[in-house]
């Protein structure tokens, strides 16, 4: 019984220290991304289109880049669009598509941004040995959670 108690201890969890560190960095970019207006999500978005700029992206291939649903990404759209940083329209050749593109001031804001990353690092310091090690290993972590074999729809 005692070892079953000790197996369940809050702190010994992954689930809780990646719940808790989730919450810190959230609240850090909150910090960072305020001046520019942006959220969070908000910035993931924008960041997933500025790799792709120029080209517009179909709002399936951007949910599925950032692992959201069209439920929660439409918001997320709508709001950036209302901020006046990117464009929706509907596809010419697939009229069920909707494609977003890159404003002028979405473009320029990445520019206001571009120091985020590094801040985010000062924030830190020294906290991590290995940012590098970290960020691949909860890559991996997703992806095994996420893969065909999950084990989480076994039954």
């Amino acid at each position: 019984m005692a070892r079953r108690r000790a197996q369940l201890a809050l702190d010994d969890q992954v689930c809780f220290a990646l719940y808790s560190a989730f919450h810190a960095v959230m609240r850090t970019y909150r910090g960072l991304l305020s001046d520019a207006g942006l959220t969070y999500p908000q910035y993931l978005v924008m960041l997933a289109l500025w790799e792709r700029q120029p080209a517009a992206v179909a709002v399936g291939e951007l949910g599925g880049r950032l692992h959201l649903d069209t439920g929660t990404l439409s918001p997320l759209l709508k709001r950036l669009e209302a901020g006046g940083f990117v464009s929706r329209r509907r596809d010419r050749d697939d009229e069920r598509r909707v494609l977003v593109a890159l404003t002028a001031d979405g473009r320029a804001l990445q520019d206001r941004v571009a120091g985020v990353p590094a801040a985010l690092a000062a924030c830190v310091g020294g906290g991590l040995a290995d940012p590098v090690r970290l960020r691949s290993e909860l890559h991996d972590l997703a992806r095994t959670l996420d893969g065909p074999g999950d084990r989480r729809r076994a039954g």
